[in-house]
């Protein structure tokens, strides 16, 4: 049985989405391996306390997982991180550039001298209904903090360099006991780096970073839902003396459609016939997502809103098995305006349907005689 995200948290259904980060953090502190080093159990609760926050505190996803539970997160980027350095580095930014753990331990993963990794970034694509039966390719424009040409990330002026930091004597870090513990925290005076810039770099203002505008490809795959998540590692921000970049973080928005609905894979498309096409059954012209018409049989008698489903003219899987379906959905109109031959003859029909009463409505008039008796 899965666990309640609420629940592990410690808070309840209507909490506000500053309650869900302060009840993770508290977990996050507790439980951080750092603190609970060999402790396996505090490992699997600091995984799903991860979990949990990765849900709720994303309103799409908080709304999926409130309306139909873990379920409901099909199609969304999977919760569930499989190490530590997965779930550093899906909250690298969540609190305005630098982790979440940082402000807990000074550093967290990029602490001490180490250069801490490329903060992730984040864009929204939106993509055509009919995109998504075939998968396409987005360039989008993405400004990025990238190393600045001119101190080659150093951040000093040019003819100057970096010194080290008197406070932590280059350490980067400065120890402090309490009780029985001692802990690790970033210098303040060098934030970690372990030196300090005393003549900053005109362009970058001593930051050893400037923005950038590039041009990224991205290929949507086929059968992408709305609202799915994608990661694009590497696409981030640069890292701090050659750490590993950040990741880009694509938030899919599909277009809706005039005339298709999705339904997992299936789609659905109304097409209105008339009340005689109905009853005696005809072939009809209806689209598909590939822009082609197909000719469908509607079978004699069909009732209103009944469907014709058409194998395989749907979308593809998005792991890539199989297709879904075309749902053709008839919607029988009833004439409002006739001809007096038309109303003559539907009148004519009346008649007959009084003296062949069909099952189902001799099954109903039973019944409601049967009521009333």
């Amino acid at each position: 049985m899965e666990e309640d995200f609420y629940q592990v948290l410690g808070v309840d259904r209507n909490a506000s989405g500053e309650d869900i980060k302060k009840a993770y953090r508290k977990m996050a502190m507790k439980y951080h391996p750092d603190r609970n080093p060999g402790n396996k159990e505090a490992e699997q609760i600091f995984k799903k306390a991860a979990e949990a926050y990765g849900v709720l505190s994303d309103p799409d996803k908080k709304r999926r997982y409130d309306q139909y539970g873990v379920d409901g997160l099909r199609g969304t980027e999977a919760p569930g991180y499989s190490s530590f350095e997965d779930i550093f580095d899906a909250f690298g930014d969540i609190f305005g550039g630098g982790s979440i753990f940082e402000d807990f331990f000074g550093g967290g993963k990029g602490r001490g001298r180490a250069g801490r990794r490329g903060a992730s970034l984040k864009c929204d694509i939106e993509i055509d209904f009919k995109e998504v039966a075939t998968g396409v390719e987005k360039k989008i424009e993405l400004t990025r903090r990238e190393v600045c040409d001119t101190c080659r990330g150093t951040g000093a002026r040019e003819g100057t360099s970096p010194v080290t930091c008197p406070y932590c004597k280059g350490r980067g870090e400065v120890q402090q006991s309490q009780g029985f513990f001692t802990l690790r925290t970033a210098c303040p005076k060098c934030h970690g780096n372990g030196k300090i810039i005393e003549s900053p770099c005109a362009k970058c203002g001593g930051s050893g970073r400037y923005p950038k505008k590039s041009i990224i490809s991205i290929q949507i795959p086929a059968g992408i839902e709305d609202g799915t998540r994608l990661r694009l590692t590497g696409q981030g921000e640069p890292g701090e003396s050659g750490a590993s970049p950040g990741d880009l973080y694509c938030d899919i928005h599909v277009t809706p459609h005039p005339i298709f609905k999705r339904q997992e894979n299936d789609v659905l498309c109304e097409v209105p016939i008339t009340f005689a096409q109905a009853a005696l059954g005809c072939t009809i012209d209806v689209p598909t997502l590939t822009g082609r018409v197909i000719q469908v049989k509607i079978p004699k008698g069909i009732q209103n809103t009944e469907v014709v489903p058409i194998r395989g003219e749907g979308f593809p899987n998005v792991h890539g098995y199989g297709k879904g379906n075309l749902l053709v959905q008839v919607i029988a109109e009833v004439p409002t305006k006739m001809t007096s031959r038309q109303e003559e003859l539907l009148r004519e029909f009346a008649e007959l349907e009084k003296k062949n009463v069909s099952p189902r409505q001799k099954n109903f008039f039973e019944k409601m005689k049967n009521i009333f008796e």
